[in-house]
């Protein structure tokens, strides 16, 4: 098997290496905070104390670091110590244009670069379901796909920057589906049907979604546990406005509800919280 590094491993990453691992690869980890990626030894992870140790000999580098300077940074670190023809692999959400800058760097080594961004949170992360959205050349994608089919269904998309453009669409899909949810179930609450019960006559109905079954439980049973972290969000719907303003779009639904995300971090200290908690944001609008 191919030897793979996986570059941090918190939330997301920790169950993502889980799965490589179980898959039989032969995986190296590194994190910034050596105690998130320690436990993986008793998984049979090889745990490096540094990016350039951790890359060394590796055919696919798989990042889900915080952000795209974070993922430069390691870059920069590790450079030297990448393996002749070695694939980095952008599962983090970072800017289109970050992922092509990225591309480009590693282009002039001559080593290969996919921007393959998840969707599926923690619960993706760990049942291996990720929705994968994968940006760079056919050939490139090809030479990952295997590895990536370990961690949920990888789809190839477009050129490189294309796979964080459309988790850019997923999010904005995501934020404005869970603001609709939360005005929903405050609806419901209010008014005095079952929540639950409702959310299970709309099964299979247009209304359906996974953010309706699981997070219009999350915001019904108070349950604001992160899996996805507000503060993330709010980054990925900045990013969605940074990318829409360079195309001279405007996208008021998008705009409104990162105002919310923002009022829910900032206001409210919610930064840390579960995103499905701007059910606590619409209840506090209300007065509730």
């Amino acid at each position: 098997m191919t030897k793979i590094t996986l570059l941090g491993t918190g939330l997301m990453g920790g169950p993502m290496a889980r799965n490589l691992l179980k898959a039989g690869h032969d995986l190296t980890v590194w994190n910034r905070s050596r105690d998130k990626a320690a436990p993986l030894a008793d998984h049979g992870a090889t745990v490096a104390d540094d990016p350039a140790e951790a890359v060394r000999g590796s055919g696919i580098v798989i990042s889900m670091l915080s952000d795209g300077p974070a993922s430069d940074a390691v870059q920069r670190q590790a450079m030297d110590a990448f393996a002749d023809g070695a694939v980095w692999v952008e599962m983090g959400s970072i800017k289109p244009a970050e992922a092509r800058a990225h591309g480009e760097r590693f282009a002039a080594r001559g080593m290969g670069y996919v921007d393959a961004p998840v969707s599926g949170g923690t619960r993706g992360a760990e049942g291996g379901t990720l929705a994968i959205m994968a940006g760079g050349t056919a050939e490139t994608f090809a030479a990952v796909e295997r590895v990536l089919q370990a961690l949920g269904r990888p789809v190839h998309v477009g050129p490189v920057g294309a796979g964080q453009l459309s988790k850019l669409a997923n999010q904005a899909i995501v934020a404005c589906t869970i603001g609709a949810v939360a005005e929903a179930m405050l609806l419901l609450e209010r008014g005095g049907a079952d929540p639950a019960a409702v959310r299970d006559a709309l099964k299979g109905g247009f209304a359906d979604s996974t953010i309706l079954q699981q997070h219009g439980r999350r915001m019904t049973e108070g349950d604001f546990v992160p899996g996805g972290l507000t503060k993330f969000q709010i980054k990925d719907l900045d990013n969605v406005l940074s990318e829409a303003a360079g195309l001279d779009l405007t996208l008021p639904t998008v705009r409104a509800i990162n105002d919310r995300f923002k009022r829910l971090r900032d206001a409210m200290n919610g930064g840390e919280m579960d995103h499905s908690a701007l059910y606590l944001e619409l209840k506090d609008i209300n007065g509730m």
